[in-house]
């Protein structure tokens, strides 16, 4: 059997990262968790997607978008989450480690130099990590280098 995956990504270039590995998670079963705008609205026209609250860092919003991927985390039963990142796709990962779910973050492309937040973060707990720029070894040591996905 196949593992159900659940993409978990921010709005913009973190999709756009995230359909760059659709190759991957097209030929299993896959869901994504984000916010809503443009482009993750058109993206739910051809792809089962879950809307969150925007967390903005703002406390009350992060933590309605956190119960929020909790209630859509246990009814869909994925296996695995991966997420490019950030802000939604932190708080899914978050959500997703504490119900015992295996997270593959993704950091970013646009950081070449230095982690971002997020990728701080979720490299606190990712049972894989991957870095798309060969500078951010020594960031992330028990990383995986993976190179661009675009």
């Amino acid at each position: 059997m196949q593992p159900k995956i659940c993409l978990a990504c921010s709005a913009g270039g973190h999709l756009s990262e995230m359909l760059q590995i659709r190759e991957f998670y097209s030929k299993r079963e896959h869901f994504f968790i984000t916010f809503k705008r443009a482009d993750t609205e058109s993206l739910a026209e051809k792809e089962k997607v879950f809307f969150i609250e925007l967390p903005k860092r703002n406390p009350v919003a992060t933590l309605k978008a956190f119960f929020q991927a909790v209630k859509i985390l246990r009814k869909e039963k994925p296996n695995m989450i991966i997420s490019t990142g950030a802000d939604a796709g932190l708080v899914v990962c978050i959500a997703g480690k504490l119900l015992r779910k295996k997270i593959v973050f993704i950091e970013s492309f646009c950081r070449p130099i230095k982690p971002g937040i997020s990728g701080k973060i979720a490299y606190l707990f990712a049972d894989l990590f991957i870095y798309q720029w060969k500078d951010l070894e020594k960031f992330y040591p028990q990383g995986v280098y993976g190179g661009s996905i675009f």
